[in-house]
């Protein structure tokens, strides 16, 4: 399969391309569904377009908790086919889609009680266990196992001898959410989909009732398109409501907006072997082994405030250092912390006041002729959800289409990353680099990585790490813009790599070497780099305040002090 590019060239082409014919599919929002949507519509055949108002994946699809797992705490809420749809998911995404960027991961979970508790949490966890194998697609992760305590605190000599009696370990998997969804919008370009980041619907084209297209504004270049579409996708996530007021429709569900915080610190700080799962009076908590760091989350509060920039405030960090300290024997303080990031859980509303128990399950609805709005669910069952969303559209066409295959479609840089993970420390030789560098590139880009290196061996400097982020070659930052999308500093800092909660200046010291970077790719002059490291600095200080204020309010109205950047 040949690989698509995402750089200037194909975005302004890939615009002229949707404004200049009729498409089949027109998806808006490049999140996680909508991305997975693009790429069920292309594979069946259908001429599709997407389009972006940020960049890829910029709301809640880079800010979840980086997990693919069945949602192990749905099963005490007896939502079984929830949790087997989920598995079923990260099974494949396991073996099949994308095994370069999906990776098992082991969590231990507490007993706090001697006898029933084992018994309780035991028959869950194998339930779990017994669930995914029945998938069809379960074969991959090891299955539970009981620990006494002593065991336990050999796996994970963190904890505090009496916070636990006795312990569980299994295993679900994780990803970088927001390489996931790049990786997505390239594979849905490789099969023919236009694709554009930083192109805002401003309205919809109608033909009485009719959705027929859509207004788009080119946020880069200036100007504006109409795109016409036999079908429109609304896949904007907590955005849902506001895009179909576009049309002056409410539509058939409300999406409500559940507030997720996490915390990332370094590897050194927590000594153990496995991640951790903790229960809270409100939900669970996670502790997540992310390369050299830990995530540590997530809090679950409703949010009606500013939705492009949701705020952490000092209460959240606070709530989450309180409950991962009662565990700990060396208990995090605010100084440990490196990054933090909030994100925007979309759940569908009116079911319950507390939005940790709102479902969780999707849905799909035909709110006016040529619109499909799709809303709700888990970052784990995107693909059932896009599935769902283009067999709705496909009943708006006027002839026979496919069924979805996106079961049998493998991401870009899946096909031959087996063979290259086997043969790294020949390819390592080859690029004069340290092995564990071409490790992390196989891990970031599958059999995509070649196209990594070919960049370093025409320009040799970019074979070397960033200074001040030195997990991250400064090749990668110049493939982000040739090959991914990537138009703004923000989106190499934040998404492409993670520099911005990986590291203690938030990524404010490698700012200007990644805009030199980048400018030579996108043309740059030396005004508009200032400008971008300039806005990244004040975001990164607006991001800062936010955190030492009190509650929501203060920190929503201290994060809003960062003006957005524009490309002027």
């Amino acid at each position: 399969m040949r690989t698509a590019t995402l750089g200037p060239e194909e975005r302004a082409e890939a615009l002229a391309q949707m404004a200049e014919r009729e498409l089949d599919v027109l998806v808006i929002g490049a999140g996680v569904v909508g991305a997975g949507t693009a790429l069920d519509a292309a594979t069946r055949g259908l001429s599709t377009g997407i389009v972006e108002a940020r960049d890829w994946a910029s709301g809640t699809s880079s800010r979840s908790s980086k997990l693919i797992h069945g949602g192990l705490r749905y099963l005490e809420m007896l939502d079984f086919a929830l949790v087997r749809e989920a598995l079923k998911e990260r099974g494949l995404l396991l073996q099949r889609l994308a095994p370069h960027l999906v990776k098992p991961v082991p969590f231990l979970y507490p007993l706090k009680h001697k006898g029933w508790e084992r018994v309780y949490a035991g028959s869950g966890v194998a339930l779990y266990d017994a669930m995914s194998v029945s998938s069809g697609h379960g074969r991959g992760l090891p299955t539970h196992r009981h620990l006494s305590r002593r065991h336990a605190l050999q796996v994970a000599p963190c904890l505090r001898r009496d916070a636990l009696v006795g312990a569980l370990q299994y295993y679900d998997a994780q990803m970088d959410d927001a390489r996931y969804v790049a990786t997505l919008v390239r594979t849905a370009a490789a099969y023919g989909a236009h694709a554009a980041n930083h192109a805002r619907v401003t309205g919809f084209l109608r033909e009485g009732e009719r959705v027929v297209g859509a207004r788009v504004q080119d946020l880069e270049q200036g100007g504006e398109y109409e795109v016409r579409a036999k079908q429109v996708v609304n896949a904007t996530g907590v955005w849902t409501d506001d895009t179909q007021q576009l049309i002056a429709e409410r539509g058939q569900f409300h999406v409500r907006a559940s507030k997720g915080i996490h915390l990332v610190v370094p590897k050194d700080r927590i000594h153990s072997s496995t991640g951790l799962i903790l229960r809270t009076e409100k939900s669970v908590l996670f502790v997540i082994p992310w390369g050299r760091h830990w995530v540590v989350g997530t809090t679950d509060t409703d949010w009606d405030l500013d939705k492009e920039h949701p705020a952490a405030s000092s209460a959240d960090i606070d709530y989450l250092l309180e409950h991962v300290n009662e565990v700990l024997s060396v208990p995090l303080t605010r100084d440990d912390v490196e990054g933090v990031y909030a994100g925007l859980r979309p759940l569908l509303a009116g079911e319950s006041d507390a939005t940790s128990k709102l479902s969780r399950e999707h849905t799909v609805a035909h709110p006016v002729p040529g619109m499909v709005v799709v809303a709700g669910g888990k970052y784990t069952t995107y693909r059932v959800m896009a599935k769902d969303a283009v067999d709705a559209a496909v009943h708006g066409l006027d002839r026979r289409v496919a069924r979805c295959c996106t079961e049998e479609v493998p991401l870009t840089g899946a096909e031959g990353y087996h063979a290259l993970w086997n043969a790294r420390a020949r390819i390592a030789a080859r690029a004069k680099l340290h092995v564990e560098r071409v490790e992390h590139l196989l891990n970031r880009y599958g059999s995509m990585t070649e196209e990594v290196l070919e960049l370093i061996t025409s320009d040799p400097k970019l074979g070397q790490p960033l200074p001040a982020a030195d997990d991250y070659l400064k090749a990668e930052v110049v493939y982000a813009c040739t090959h991914e999308g990537a138009r703004h500093l923000d989106d190499v800092l934040i998404r492409r790599t993670r520099i911005s909660i990986e590291t203690f200046d938030r990524g404010t010291r490698s700012a200007r070497e990644c805009a030199e970077l980048m400018a030579g790719v996108l043309g740059w002059d030396a005004a508009r780099i200032e400008r971008e490291v300039e806005h990244y600095e004040k975001r990164v200080e607006a991001e800062r305040e936010s955190q030492r204020q009190p509650d929501d309010l203060t920190a929503d109205a201290a994060r809003l002090g960062a003006p957005q950047v524009d490309a002027s």
